[in-house]
């Protein structure tokens, strides 16, 4: 058993790999997270008192914060989630995403080398190669050409992972993967932003002409990549991870509102996103042959069953809209 220390853990994607880890490992669980606007403790309101599980509200980029928080759990891995993620947000200002993406990692790298941390895994994006073409797919040797503030951010975080390796013989490996979908997503983001709208009847913004292509994969498909890179990585290997599922952003749309039971008439085309990357689909074939993983769920399969969450779910989108979300950590924390 070790003890591994996540952070961003009350995020969209960590939450789902704390809850997977404790369900399926004997592993001691040390959840690190801000709980900046898309830190939701309520993600992981199932887990609390869990025996194995431990949350800590602290700040990647305060190296003090960090230096208390490793001494105290010793943690023999680290699995490093946090991020500012949000394209849109990175467009407008792009200070934070260099704050917590560039110089949060930095701090964690060096309290993991001062810590004797055995293996560092930082999980990236496919959005650091940049964009391709109407062929083509991202593999582990494609130049990193990031083209947003945030993608830009997380290049240069990856590339500090790197030379974390080399300088200092750190054992590091980088994840990255496609676009990420299932339960829990930040309803700002496209798929649960489009289920929300529709049930509601409200206009479904897509950018452009909706003909920008994705790769999506499920978060739980994505979480049991990363722990099969935690597990069985090559110090200093990138791994990529894709669903092999790729869609136009309209053909998404449509089949959600096919799904929610709603008409075409709410789709509304808007101004497109500066810099708009137009194509990213994932070679993942590395991660099967070194990893032994494959994706499970077929894209249709983890849509209907992401739906359905969210149609199930609606308390728990509203109270994010809503901001009531974020009460959840004084009710819970804050006499401790």
């Amino acid at each position: 058993m070790s003890k591994i220390l996540v952070t961003g853990g009350a995020g969209f994607i960590g939450s789902n790999f704390v809850r997977m880890m404790l369900t399926d490992t004997d592993h001691q669980m040390v959840n690190v997270d801000l709980l900046t606007y898309a830190g939701n403790l309520e993600n992981l309101s199932d887990v609390d008192g869990h025996a194995n599980y431990t949350f800590v509200r602290g700040d990647i980029v305060d190296p003090q914060a960090m230096a208390e928080v490793f001494a105290k759990h010793r943690p023999d891995v680290v699995v490093h989630f946090a991020a500012e993620s949000h394209v849109d947000r990175s467009v407008l200002d792009a200070t934070a995403f260099v704050q917590t993406n560039v110089v949060g990692t930095q701090v964690l790298l060096d309290q993991s080398r001062h810590s004797g941390v055995e293996r560092f895994v930082h999980v990236s994006t496919d959005e650091v190669y940049g964009s391709l073409g109407a062929t083509g797919l991202f593999t582990e040797q494609t130049p990193l050409q990031s083209n947003s503030p945030y993608s830009s951010s997380k290049a240069g975080s990856d590339l500090l992972v790197r030379a974390a390796v080399h300088t200092h013989g750190m054992d590091c490996v980088i994840t990255r993967c496609s676009n990420n979908y299932g339960p829990y997503q930040f309803p700002e983001k496209l798929i649960p932003l489009m289920i929300a709208n529709a049930r509601e009847d409200k206009p479904l913004p897509i950018y452009g002409d909706g003909k920008n292509v994705r790769d999506w994969i499920h978060v739980l498909d994505h979480c049991r990549g990363i722990r099969r890179a935690m597990e069985a990585g090559r110090k200093g290997e990138a791994y990529n991870f894709g669903g092999d599922a790729e869609r136009e952003n309209i053909f998404v749309v449509k089949e959600i509102l096919k799904l929610v039971g709603k008409g075409e008439d709410l789709i509304a085309f808007v101004k497109d996103r500066p810099g708009h990357d137009l194509r990213y689909a994932m070679d993942s074939s590395k991660a099967q042959e070194q990893l032994g993983w494959t994706p499970e769920y077929t894209f249709e399969a983890g849509l209907r069953q992401t739906v359905a969450w969210y149609l199930e779910n609606r308390e728990w989108w509203e109270r994010v809209r809503s901001g009531a979300y974020q009460d959840y950590y004084a009710r819970q924390y804050g006499d401790r």
